[in-house]
């Protein structure tokens, strides 16, 4: 019975955690490597979960989604996919250097949303001239930071071209 009940957990513990992916429109097995070159054409549950389990246990989602490869390339959003991620990930670090309008983090944000080397410099002048309407709080969360800067940034006539009016 243990082993049943270990069998079942272990099957349903990659479907538990791609149900973020399936909602950004890669399907139930997530976006990464065992969805889009190992089980490329899945239909079948089964593949689904091999997929699925490929996808978690090889980590390579997170490169997909930070490279923009692996079908990780169209999270549907206005901006680069992986930005929300991204946000998500490093808001400390990204509040301090938009409070400066410098910094690693910063310019990495900015070569995320694929913005050119040329407009580098108003992006970083813009968050930080913007830095209230996109930290608002001190617990801000990364979706209200991420739709904070869509709106700024279409607002903005440099950096209106970088958000995506799909």
């Amino acid at each position: 019975m243990k082993k049943l009940l270990l069998g079942v957990l272990i099957v349903s513990a990659p479907l538990m955690t791609t149900t973020a992916s399936a909602a950004g429109g890669h399907g139930p097995a997530g976006c990464g490597l065992g969805t889009a070159v190992i089980f490329k054409a899945a239909n079948e549950w089964h593949e689904h979960v091999l997929a699925a389990t490929t996808n978690g246990t090889s980590g390579n989602q997170t490169f997909g989604m930070t490279s923009g490869t692996l079908g990780c390339q169209d999270a549907g959003g206005p901006l680069a996919s992986g930005v929300d991620l991204f946000l998500d990930n490093n808001m400390e670090q990204l509040a301090a250097e938009t409070a400066t309008g410098q910094g690693e983090t910063l310019s990495a944000l900015s070569e995320l949303i694929g913005v050119d080397a040329a407009d580098a410099s108003a992006f970083n002048t813009a968050l930080k001239a913007n830095f209230d309407q996109i930290f608002t709080a001190a617990d801000v969360t990364s979706g209200q930071a991420y739709d904070a800067l869509v709106s700024l940034m279409k607002q903005d006539i440099v950096l209106s071209k970088y958000v995506n009016q799909a």
